[in-house]
């Protein structure tokens, strides 16, 4: 198991917010707002969710869950280095 599973910081709830929970058909046991935007969304294409794109080419994350769900807070966290390499200077 994982050293973070358990821990406060990886895993944070929101039931006050007026979109408590932001995903139809999400599970409100096993939500996880701390991810409310997605760290994984500047990864465009290669951010590993079940994203679609609008008719305007955004990406529309509606359907997908990955950053709420509480199991995922390493795989979120483990592609740090992907989005640092976003923001270098080259």
């Amino acid at each position: 198991m994982e050293d973070w599973y358990g821990k406060h910081y990886s895993y944070f709830q929101n039931r006050e917010c007026e979109y408590f929970p932001c995903h139809k058909g999400a599970d409100p046991e096993n939500f996880s707002c701390l991810f409310c935007y997605c760290p994984l969304y500047a990864l465009g294409d290669r951010c590993g969710g079940g994203f679609t794109y609008s008719k305007n080419g955004y990406k529309d994350c509606t359907n997908c869950q990955i950053p709420h769900k509480r199991e995922n807070y390493g795989r979120i966290i483990a592609r740090y280095q992907d989005l640092a390499e976003l923001t270098r200077k080259k």
